[in-house]
């Protein structure tokens, strides 16, 4: 428990929660703006809803291919680094949209804003790891993952005030969505520069005691924070791991979901409802501001009721987001606060299992092979599902209507949460693999 540890041990890991913490909330910044900006691109520059879902097809491509990549660099190189490129990389990208709207420039800036993008989740889950025991990890990362829903709803908020709002001299509403939230993202990076550190041995502490904990000394070469990386074989022997492909794949169906509604709920909302840019711009946000206590109803469940297993709570969560899908098109027919409503309650149910699986699952499989390798994959192999949903939505709700795409959405989180099921008393405290030792 928290409490067996000194002052200083704690004092760091509040810091290093709420730095990594607000760190992953900024991403969101050069993420969900382009949610924001659609609309206004549709109409200053005429793009169709396939152009705009080429884009988003890019950006996904180069997020999900990219996590392949950074997660076992930030085994090697640590996560400190790589998420500092990762920022870099993503707020460059972005400056760069607000200056190049031709289709051919954004669509690629969209794919080094997603390759930049692709840093942070590996990185910072990682670096989270070493400060935490696994049984900790359901409640800790509930409230941790808060950061993409949180800061996915806030960044919503920012880009719609930066864009919709009349600002004398400074350009039209698109080029603001790009440049300011740009601006804050760098601000946040100079902070987690400052702050962030990878491991308690980084600060001065001893390593945190847990027989399941991450990794201390993966066999490799001697990495340049005095850790170890993990050798390549590792990582092809965790593919035999059916765990980690029932978790990586339980991703891709949540983030198929999640990211339809991410990055097409304001045009569904102006589309479909009517709604000016502005208010469908705020509306949307109830989806993250509210969904994020189902990150927090999933970690409290898993850790206190089923003894740290992450599948079954996330199977339930799966078929209560079905539910919530079927009866959307009942709750918008009641107006605005049917909409309000039924968004925010697909919200919970959507990002319960999303943390669940890409945090606290995530790290548990991550102490056999390396929590940036496992999290690297589960989250990268989660984004093919990412990869597929501008197009789905792109074609249903052009050929058969947006409430169709929501009956959808409901057979995919049916047979996500029966996926799931197939590992519900499978599940086992990982333990670390041949050469790896445990911290402490």
């Amino acid at each position: 428990m928290a409490c067996d540890l000194d002052r200083s041990q704690r004092i760091w890991r509040y810091r290093i929660f709420a730095i990594t913490w607000l760190a992953y909330a900024g991403f969101y910044l050069c993420r969900r703006n382009f949610s924001v900006v659609m609309p206004l691109l549709e109409k200053d520059f005429g793009y169709s809803n396939f152009q705009l879902a080429n884009l988003i097809f890019g950006y996904s491509l180069f997020y999900s291919a990219g996590q392949f990549c950074f997660g076992p660099l930030a085994d090697r190189f640590g996560s400190r680094l790589t998420v500092c490129l990762g920022l870099l990389l993503s707020i460059g990208a972005t400056v760069l949209m607000g200056f190049m709207p031709a289709l051919l420039a954004l669509m690629v800036l969209c794919c080094a804003n997603g390759l930049g993008q692709s840093a942070g989740w590996p990185g910072l889950v990682k670096n989270m790891a070493p400060w935490f025991r696994h049984s900790e990890r359901g409640v800790v990362m509930g409230w941790w993952t808060t950061n993409y829903v949180i800061g996915g709803s806030l960044a919503v908020v920012f880009a719609t005030f930066a864009a919709t709002r009349a600002w004398p001299g400074a350009g039209p509403g698109w080029q603001r969505g790009f440049w300011l939230p740009a601006a804050l993202l760098f601000a946040i990076a100079l902070l987690f520069v400052a702050i962030a550190r990878n491991r308690p041995s980084d600060a001065g502490l001893p390593e945190i005691d847990d027989g399941a904990a991450e990794e201390k000394n993966a066999p490799g070469l001697p990495a340049p924070d005095g850790r170890r990386a993990a050798e390549p074989w590792l990582f092809f022997k965790m593919l035999g791991d059916l765990q980690v492909w029932t978790i990586a794949l339980g991703c891709a169906f949540s983030k198929l979901i999640r990211y339809s509604f991410l990055y097409w709920l304001p045009l569904y909302m102006t589309q479909k409802l009517h709604y000016s840019p502005a208010e469908a711009g705020y509306t949307s946000s109830l989806y993250e501001f509210v969904g994020f206590t189902g990150a927090i109803l999933a970690g409290y469940v898993s850790d206190k009721f089923v003894q740290a297993r992450r599948l079954p709570v996330a199977a339930v969560m799966f078929w209560g987001l079905a539910l919530m899908c079927w009866i959307h098109p009942t709750f918008a027919a009641m107006g605005r606060g049917g909409v309000a409503v039924g968004i925010a309650l697909i919200g919970i149910m959507n990002f319960g299992p999303d943390t669940l699986l890409q945090g606290a699952a995530s790290q548990d499989a991550g102490a056999k092979w390396g929590v940036g390798t496992a999290s690297g994959f589960i989250s990268g192999f989660g984004s093919v599902g990412q990869l597929f949903s501008p197009y789905l939505v792109a074609y249903v709700s052009g050929k058969y209507g947006w409430d169709r795409l929501f009956y959808g959405f409901v057979v995919i989180a049916l047979v996500g949460g029966a996926l799931l099921a197939t590992q519900w008393n499978r599940e086992a405290r990982q333990t670390p693999a041949p050469g790896i030792e445990t911290a402490g």
